[in-house]
């Protein structure tokens, strides 16, 4: 299987409000996926989505072969707040666990709450904000998923909590071949985990691609002030600014971008993110300022 997930044109809405709108996409399988965008970009929308919570308004999804439904032992989910039973001990979150999913493997759920050095009699809600989620994580991945669905499961950790999340994650995801879709503000952190990007803006795809080619493919262009069309074919200008003597483009190429005027600067993940995120958003505006 290529794609663990495939939509065409998928779209969401809340009466007049549009969460998701026109997403066409094929998440590669086995690789490690970054989902990111601003608050309200259609992030967890599309992950509940994946996992059969909602239902689409418009368009198709399609996961790891077969229409999404909820309960798939074939996909784990963590949500936002790390939902975990707070009267519940760490042992009773295991053996509900193991009642839920028939995939279920008690000695990988154990073997990790034994390498966190957690005490299985400890009740949840005595848990601190980073054992919490990973708790839920590990409640996840013992259902032996093919595809692992994270909803901004680090954002509430402190650095510390955030770095040995992650490295768990990583660890099984590169000892088992599981598929991960993890939805994240914090860009930093994804740069170290993720290969492939995804970037929402405004309900719509606005970057779907291998974070190696998309590095190798943008640049920071700075140079004399000059219109951005006269770059040629080939250059896609994702963001430009303008001083009275200056111009600095973000560029998008499949060119080389050979005018000795230019000065050119690759960009890291977050400068590529934010490139995006910022000419959306002042797209946005323009369309408000027309309007009036």
């Amino acid at each position: 299987m290529s794609s663990v997930i495939t939509t065409t044109g998928l779209t969401k809405r809340y009466g007049r409000r549009t969460a998701l709108s026109d997403c066409t996409l094929h998440v590669p399988a086995g690789h490690v996926v970054g989902l990111v965008g601003p608050n309200g970009a259609g992030k967890s929308t599309l992950l509940q989505l994946t996992c059969g919570l909602l239902t689409p308004t418009a368009g198709t999804i399609e996961v790891l072969g077969e229409t999404p439904h909820t309960g798939s032992p074939r996909i784990g989910f963590v949500a936002q707040d790390t939902p975990v039973y707070g009267n519940l001990t760490i042992a009773e979150h295991l053996r509900f666990g193991a009642h839920l999913n028939p995939g279920w493997d008690q000695a990988l759920a154990e073997g990790r709450i034994a390498e966190l050095g957690l005490d299985p009699a400890q009740r949840a809600g005595k848990l601190s904000g980073g054992q919490r989620a990973q708790l839920a994580l590990t409640l996840a991945i013992a259902k032996r998923p093919e595809l692992l669905l994270l909803d901004e499961p680090v954002a509430a950790l402190d650095p510390l909590a955030r770095r040995e999340f992650l490295q768990g994650l990583m660890a099984y995801a590169a000892e088992h071949g599981t598929s991960v879709v993890m939805s994240s503000h914090l860009v930093a952190d994804l740069e170290r985990v993720c290969d492939h990007l995804i970037v929402l803006v405004n309900s719509r795809v606005r970057v779907d691609g291998d974070v190696e080619e998309l590095l190798g493919t943008h640049h920071r262009l700075t140079g004399p002030r000059r219109d951005p069309s006269t770059l040629g074919p080939g250059r896609h200008v994702v963001q430009a600014s303008h001083t009275d003597v200056q111009s600095t483009l973000v560029v998008r190429s499949t060119a080389p971008v050979d005018d000795p005027t230019w000065a050119s600067d690759r960009l890291d993940l977050e400068d590529l993110v934010l490139a995006y995120m910022t000419e959306a958003g002042a797209h946005g505006r323009d369309r408000v300022l027309e309007k009036r």
